[in-house]
């Protein structure tokens, strides 16, 4: 790993519109590990790090709790890896993907029912 390969967290907060905070616990939770750290201690991330954070960042919305997404990341990398369980690993993506179609579904109804209230409370503002 060259230092021209790798990000800061400053650099990677930026780039995926997370806090800095968000990013250390993910680390120390174990969601999503740096690459390396400098010699001074700095977390150091690659392109591939950041693309995780970012599938992750996706889930967010969702409600998947940490564990989740430990455990879709740790599906998605032995799919990536071609090594261990992978029809497993496959079962369970499927798993993940109909129940965040499900969650999806849930909130573009909630949505709905926000752009409705929104319009309900406009009329009468402006009545």
């Amino acid at each position: 790993m060259t230092t021209d390969d790798v990000m800061h967290i400053g650099e990677v907060a930026s780039r995926t519109e997370l806090s800095l905070r968000s990013l250390r616990h993910w680390d120390e939770v174990g969601l999503v590990v740096p690459s390396g750290r400098s010699e001074g201690g700095f977390r150091l991330y690659t392109a591939d790090d950041v693309e995780k954070i970012l599938v992750i960042r996706r889930m967010k919305p969702l409600g998947f709790s940490l564990e989740q997404m430990k455990a879709v990341m740790a599906d998605i990398e032995t799919i990536r890896a071609a090594t261990g369980d992978l029809h497993g690993a496959r079962r369970r993506l499927r798993g993940v993907l109909s129940e965040a179609a499900e969650r999806r579904d849930r909130l573009t109804r909630q949505l709905a029912m926000a752009d409705e209230f929104i319009t309900l409370v406009r009329r009468e503002a402006d009545a």
